[in-house]
């Protein structure tokens, strides 16, 4: 089986968004919205209903919610309750919505695994980050992990989308971070 350089592009593209919704879930599926409705991103042929006028709306709208929901703190702690078992979902949505010109089988394996791991993964690690800010600060620098969440959301999709694999770069970067910080959290614990 030989794979073309645009479902490579298309899987990239996945994966990107894919990490993005571990930081915020709607801000990367209505970046997909959007750039599906102006045709910049080819949609599996299930999924182009994402580009309607009506899905374009209903996820701005969902966006904006989330993003303000997010800065008052304490609501933020009950957001990520249900937003990892959520971003997991999402993810394996937008890496199925855009992977093209593979077997139905393998694209929802490497969705569910790619996609909802990848997802699911950040998001669990930026729950853990804001539960931790709650009880250290009392909720007071929430806001600002919000402001840095939601900023990293709308870059990561923005680069995977016009720039896929500078987005993958980056996808790797952040495990790189992530497996730092708990590597450093778990010889702390140790230690004690």
């Amino acid at each position: 089986m030989s794979i073309s350089p645009e479902t490579i592009f298309s899987i990239l593209v996945g994966i990107g968004l894919a990490a993005s919704v571990g930081f915020r879930i709607f801000v990367p599926l209505f970046a997909l919205s959007l750039a599906s409705y102006f045709n910049i991103i080819p949609l599996n042929e299930n999924w182009q209903w994402v580009s309607s006028s009506s899905a374009l709306i209903i996820l701005g709208v969902a966006t904006i919610v989330e993003v303000i929901a997010y800065f008052i703190p304490f609501l933020d702690n009950l957001l990520d309750t249900i937003a990892v078992p959520l971003a997991a979902i999402a993810g394996t949505a937008v890496m199925v919505a855009t992977v093209s010109e593979l077997d139905p089988t393998f694209t929802w394996a490497l969705a569910i695994i790619a996609g909802g791991g990848t997802a699911a993964a950040i998001k669990g690690s930026t729950s853990t980050t804001r539960l931790a800010s709650t009880t250290t600060t009392a909720g007071i620098a929430n806001p600002v992990i919000s402001t840095v969440e939601t900023g990293t959301s709308i870059v990561m999709s923005f680069l995977a989308i016009f720039i896929p694999v500078i987005a993958m770069i980056f996808v790797i970067f952040i495990f790189w971070i992530l497996f730092k910080v708990f590597k450093l959290f778990k010889s702390s614990k140790s230690v004690k």
